[in-house]
């Protein structure tokens, strides 16, 4: 079975730190690309950041560049998203997805698609 799990998510003040984990079972994650979206409450899902392959460099929303880094651990089958110098405008519902089955995920500077794998999401408060 298929499945993305999300952790780390919490309170923090503003210009605090989380890391998020995301763990894939059921496949074999380094063969995906990965990627970390958010949604803010009334707000649109966005993307924030993604990755095809460790050798690629990532790419991140201009709104966290320099402040959230991802990361993944293939041997582990885990997605990391750390955040630092978190702001209020960072709270919401944060995603792990991958391009797992057809891996046709788009990770570029003009955006995310194709990612068709989703974890249930784990909230971020960031309190100013």
């Amino acid at each position: 079975q298929v499945q993305l799990v999300e952790s780390g998510g919490g309170l923090v003040q503003s210009g605090g730190s989380l890391r998020l984990s995301c763990v894939a079972s059921g496949f074999t994650l380094a063969r995906y690309a990965i990627a970390w979206f958010r949604q803010a409450p009334g707000k649109e899902r966005e993307g924030v950041s993604c990755m095809v392959r460790s050798v690629y460099s990532p790419y991140y929303a201009d709104s966290v560049k320099g402040r959230f880094t991802i990361s993944r651990d293939d041997a582990k089958n885990t997605v990391y998203l750390q955040m630092n110098s978190l702001k209020p405008e960072d709270t919401g519902v944060y995603y792990c997805a991958t391009d797992h089955p057809l891996g046709r995920g788009l990770c570029s500077s003009n955006g995310y698609s194709g990612y068709d794998s989703w974890g249930q999401g784990t909230r971020v408060t960031v309190s100013s």
